[in-house]
């Protein structure tokens, strides 16, 4: 917190009118600003929030306090605004005094505006849904050696993954440690049963059936995970010379937000209804054996309602369904529904070597035709994951790099 003496040359008085603030029942401190707004807070949430050295440790950004000698029964005895400080000050019932810029309170207005633009700004960008239609419109490339080299195009490129849900690298060398070297740009690779990188290409006695040269339906990766992958890195080495082999990609977030609106009896048998997904097997003949499993539905929502992950995976979904049998027939109906709508969605694009196809797990449907290799071409492709949390912290820390000053 800024002393009162930095703050009066930062700060300049702009207006005739002032600024006032004042106790308002119950339990609300209100700012009437010059201009007109009016801010409100709450009295507890002020004091949980004190900003004093001896509430607050600046330094680590955390709350001193104890709860249970905490501000639920301590009111506000007076509250006052300085003018020139631009600081709203609380003497409370026990004698102690907090101070608070009004800079920091606006950014923490309870008001619709703020909360929303705290939420699309710094939590999470809003994603933009798209159709078929939509596909070339929301389609980024970006080169590879940018995104390595510079932060502007990492945080597009994030972005771009965050809100449109997937976006193509051209030009990367022919390693197999491109995807590897991505996620690290980002943070940290997620380590699966598949290890930390990937191959994706033909193998006799194949574990995975993406190991295998027939079509690949549309599916996400690792729905038996708990923490299912946040993004597909697939760095393409070899592609087919086939007619086959090529990516299909349908916005999943999409189509659940038709379902929604076309069919909701539907959509809320996908968003209620738990499914087994699994995974039996081992990656090589060296590798541990594994029992994956997780029960979710197809369609998660998060707290505000909002798709936040779709689980889709034919070959990974068990047979055992551990639901009352009413609801597997009517589970299988709307199933059928939205792999009918997804269908009508699927754009088709066929990877060139040293082309990054990087995609939101969580969101995108994704597949690949049939193929087939021979001696001198075999289809192969490096993959990785990173965490959606990962990506997240570091978006935010490219577009402030201030808060961690």
């Amino acid at each position: 917190m800024l002393s009162c003496r930095h703050l009066i040359g930062r700060f300049l008085v702009r207006r005739q009118a002032s600024t006032q603030a004042r106790l308002a029942s119950p339990g609300i401190v209100e700012i009437d600003e010059a201009d007109g707004q009016r801010l409100k807070y709450p009295q507890v949430w002020l004091r949980d929030n004190c900003q004093c050295t001896e509430c607050f440790h600046a330094t680590t950004r955390a709350r001193k306090s104890n709860w249970e000698r905490g501000p639920l029964h301590v009111g506000a005895q007076r509250v006052s605004y300085d003018e020139q400080c631009q600081q709203l000050q609380v003497h409370w019932q026990d004698e102690h005094k907090s101070v608070y810029e009004l800079q920091w309170l606006r950014e923490r207005d309870f008001g619709d505006a703020a909360r929303q633009k705290y939420l699309d700004e710094v939590y999470r960008p809003p994603v933009q849904l798209w159709g078929k239609t939509q596909f070339e419109e929301v389609r980024r490339e970006f080169l590879y050696q940018n995104v390595l080299d510079r932060d502007d195009v990492l945080k597009a490129w994030l972005e771009a993954l965050a809100v449109q849900g997937f976006a193509l690298l051209k030009d990367a060398p022919d390693d197999e440690n491109v995807a590897r070297r991505l996620a690290e740009r980002i943070g940290y690779i997620k380590r699966t049963t598949y290890g930390d990188v990937f191959e994706v290409k033909s193998k006799p006695n194949a574990g995975n059936y993406a190991y295998l040269m027939v079509p690949l339906p549309l599916h996400t990766d690792m729905p038996y995970y708990e923490y299912k992958a946040g993004i597909n890195i697939l760095h393409t080495l070899v592609q087919s010379e086939s007619a086959g082999g090529a990516n299909t990609l349908v916005d999943g977030f999409h189509v659940a937000a038709e379902m929604r609106r076309l069919y909701p009896q539907e959509f809320e048998v996908l968003r209620s209804v738990p499914v087994n997904w699994y995974d039996i097997g081992h990656d090589g003949d060296q590798a541990r054996p594994f029992h994956s499993l997780w029960r979710a539905p197809v369609v998660c929502l998060d707290v505000d309602g909002q798709v936040v992950r779709i689980n889709q995976n034919t070959t990974k979904r068990d047979s055992r369904f551990t639901v009352p049998i009413e609801q597997a027939v009517a589970w299988y109906e709307a199933y059928d529904r939205f792999l009918r709508l997804a269908h009508d969605e699927i754009v088709e694009f066929k990877t060139r070597p040293g082309d990054v196809f990087v995609f939101n797990n969580l969101r995108m449907l994704h597949g690949r035709t049939a193929y087939e290799d021979s001696p001198q071409n075999k289809r192969h492709l490096v993959g990785a994951y990173v965490d959606w949390d990962i990506i997240y912290s570091k978006l935010r820390t490219l577009r402030f790099p201030q808060a961690h000053e």
